[in-house]
């Protein structure tokens, strides 16, 4: 018996992209899921920071406190990098687009848009200095010139490494956000 809710590729996955009417605009939405490599990276973190944890316990229990604080101190800094790591991505709604890393979040409003646009070009290997041939979702600003042009999603990020037709879809998804909030 197939567990349809189970799995990542069903077959109404594309109306899931799409905002319905009676769905809130102005709430923040990622327009893809995360890819395998950065849920993977950070089911790895979150089993790192359980073992953190249970030595924290095991040192708690030896009366140490102070280094049991430590101990759950640092697991805690690799849960919230691990939750950090699941937010990454692009995000769009109603008031713009915004580009969340793990550090910075850049938000960029529709009205500064003049374009959002796929290009094959050389891009990161996931994240890493490396570069391969690729595609690369570009956004091109009003306010800026062409140099500056900041890259939201490639073919070979943690999202989409292996996927060529998520990156298709996830591109003209936020394509057509664009499309319809810059008027263009």
């Amino acid at each position: 018996m197939p567990l349809p809710f189970l799995t990542a590729d069903r077959a109404f996955e594309a109306a899931d992209d799409i905002a319905l009417p009676h769905h809130d605009r102005e709430r923040w939405r990622r327009p893809y899921r995360p890819g395998p490599w950065r849920v993977g990276a950070a089911a790895l973190l979150l089993l790192l920071a359980s073992y953190v944890l249970f030595a924290a316990v095991i040192i708690a229990l030896t009366g140490e406190a102070s280094s049991a604080g430590g101990c759950l101190g640092v697991a805690f800094v690799i849960i919230v990098a691990a939750l950090r790591m699941l937010r990454m991505g692009v995000w769009v709604s109603a008031r713009g687009l915004r580009q969340v890393g793990f550090l910075v979040t850049r938000t960029v409003p529709w009205a500064k848009v003049a374009a959002v646009r796929t290009t094959q070009q050389p891009v990161r290997w996931l994240g890493l200095p490396r570069t391969v041939q690729g595609q690369a979702l570009l956004l091109v600003r009003r306010d800026r010139s062409a140099d500056g042009t900041p890259v939201l999603l490639t073919t070979h990020g943690a999202d989409f490494l292996g996927r060529l037709q998520a990156f298709d879809r996830a591109a003209d998804a936020v394509e057509a956000w664009a499309a319809e909030n810059t008027g263009g």
